[in-house]
């Protein structure tokens, strides 16, 4: 009878999911599928809580609580206070979407990379998630191991470009390559704990992250993708939403590319 009343209770609560990168561009897009599919958010940024007000606010009028966590995930103390902030706000997370990232500081050339420019983009790409993700899982096992939630995965959102390669973004490049094992090692890490983990490697999308070099971009969508047209926010958090209600099962550790068509081999 006890675990019947328990099963009860976890079916009532509301899913918790943490996006980093969560208040702009595909981030965002993802934020908004699952508000509207019952979610309540945590959603991590750098920009200060002010400046993100009005998508915050959207959400909400989507129906979720909505909490924002500020901070760079490169940084240790900020890795604390976002999982601080959400135990304090929800009392537990089910879902962890990583999706935050940045460009190089520089396009260019591979040859012309600098090793400061270097740390810094992987910093945050790679390093600050590498430890995020470590923190929260963390976290997503006590949760399991004391029945405090029933469900819960990762969805790391990486690129392309952990397949295609760019010299004028090669630590880019790199930093997606290397969330790509990432995703692998997390699969089979957590798959005893029934914990799925998606990879998410998005193709050409529309955001504020190509604003400098739009019309390249548009040009590549038009002659690459099958589709002939750049992806949106919109069509990942879709995706994403789809994966971490279940509606995909039985695919843990799976990468799905939605890219328009662009990765298929012709002639």
């Amino acid at each position: 009878m006890k675990s019947e009343v328990l099963k009860f209770k976890l079916k009532r609560m509301k899913q918790i999911a943490l996006i980093t990168g969560g208040s702009r561009g595909i981030g965002n897009g993802i934020a908004t599928h699952l508000a509207k599919a019952g979610f309540d958010l945590a959603i991590n940024g750098v920009r200060a809580e002010s400046e993100a007000e009005e998508q915050l606010q959207k959400l909400r009028d989507l129906g979720a609580k909505v909490i924002y966590c500020q901070g760079n995930i490169g940084v240790a103390a900020d890795r604390i206070s976002i999982l601080e902030n959400i135990k304090a706000h929800f009392g537990y997370l089910n879902v962890l979407v990583n999706n935050a990232g940045i460009a190089p500081v520089n396009r260019c050339d591979f040859l012309e990379v600098t090793e400061e420019n270097f740390d810094t983009l992987m910093d945050v790409n790679q390093k600050g998630t590498f430890f995020l993700t470590q923190l929260i899982v963390k976290y997503l096992l006590e949760l399991k191991a004391n029945e405090t939630i029933s469900t819960a995965c990762v969805v790391n959102i990486t690129s392309v470009s952990a397949l295609a390669a760019s010299t004028q973004r090669a630590e880019y490049c790199m930093s997606k390559a290397s969330l790509s094992m990432l995703s692998k090692v997390l699969a089979v890490r957590l798959a005893p704990h029934n914990i799925p983990v998606y990879e998410i490697q998005p193709g050409i999308i529309d955001t504020d992250m190509i604003t400098k070099v739009r019309d390249k971009y548009v040009k590549l969508a038009e002659e690459l993708v099958l589709e002939r047209r750049m992806g949106t926010p919109d069509d990942i958090g879709k995706i994403v939403t789809a994966l971490v209600t279940g509606q995909i099962p039985y695919a843990t550790g799976q990468v799905i590319s939605p890219d328009g068509g662009m990765g298929i081999w012709r002639f």
